[in-house]
């Protein structure tokens, strides 16, 4: 291995180690930005699912930790490894990644601002890192138990959005095409709670609507079956999505017994719903 690339496996190594001490879980990333790590199962003739059941590193996003110990063992692993990811969705801070591209043409910031000019929210000063080909990363934080999801261009053309089971490229890893870095003044604050308008915009929107019981109308039994239709690994969004929309339509008070029983038909605990429900509450200026 050239001198430089053990030089950019050491920095790598020791960025994701910072990072790590603030509660950011981290993984090696090779040059191309991928896990430096393949999969231990990429030989199997039919693998099954494993997000690191087995023990073995190469799990991509899964392998990601903020165990020193653990991160020199995934380095060791990897020696080629010049940079590293940082796990979106995990606590304490349940990051969400907002990606302002310039690969693809368009003004991706411009689009940016005029999303929170049409639903009124504003960016909060946060971390910014700088991309190698003149893009953005924004760090976001998000409520525990909320599930944000991955796109692309979903939001807009030239923004994707890393959540749970995605990860950002961290400030200091080396790719081929240049260094990541933090943009100036912001390597030394704390990511931002994401406005809540904007968290509306990343939580998937309901299919489902249905005749309504008299007491919240059609739109409050849609919103009941939009949380009853949840599967695991989505009912805290979807209880969150449905509590924020009725108390932004004014049924909220009303509507927090139904959604308690749809969210314990799915599995979820009353605590649990309760205080999923008091966040939507407090998300949208009400009293929970």
């Amino acid at each position: 291995m050239a001198t430089t690339d053990r030089q950019a496996t050491t920095l790598a190594l020791a960025h994701a180690l910072s990072a790590a001490e603030r509660g950011l879980a981290v993984i090696p990333l090779s040059r191309t930005k991928l896990p430096a790590l393949r999969s231990p199962h990429r030989d199997d003739p039919d693998p099954a699912p494993c997000h690191g059941e087995c023990g073995r590193f190469g799990h991509g996003v899964y392998d990601a930790s903020t165990d020193p110990a653990r991160i020199r063992e995934l380095f060791a692993a990897a020696p080629w490894a010049t940079g590293y990811g940082i796990a979106c969705g995990l606590p304490p801070h349940h990051l969400i990644g907002i990606d302002l591209d310039t690969k693809s043409g368009t003004d991706s910031s411009a689009a940016l601002r005029e999303l929170a000019l049409r639903h009124l929210f504003t960016i909060p000063p946060t971390v910014v890192v700088l991309t190698p080909s003149g893009g953005r990363h924004l760090w976001l934080t998000g409520p525990a138990g909320i599930v944000v999801p991955n796109s692309a261009g979903r939001l807009a053309p030239g923004i994707d959005i890393r959540g749970a089971g995605g990860y950002l490229v961290g400030p200091g890893s080396r790719t081929d095409h240049g260094v990541y870095s933090t943009a100036p003044g912001t390597s030394h604050i704390a990511p931002a709670p994401c406005p809540r308008a904007l968290l509306r915009l990343l939580l998937p929107p309901p299919r489902t609507h249905h005749h309504a019981p008299p007491s919240t109308g059609g739109h409050g039994q849609g919103l009941v079956q939009f949380v009853l239709a949840a599967h695991e690994g989505q009912r805290n969004t979807r209880l969150f999505w449905a509590a924020c929309r009725a108390y932004e339509d004014g049924i909220g008070p009303a509507l927090v017994d139904p959604l308690v029983e749809a969210a314990l038909n799915t599995g979820l605990t009353e605590r649990e719903a309760r205080a999923t429900i008091a966040s939507a509450a407090r998300m949208t200026g009400h009293r929970p």
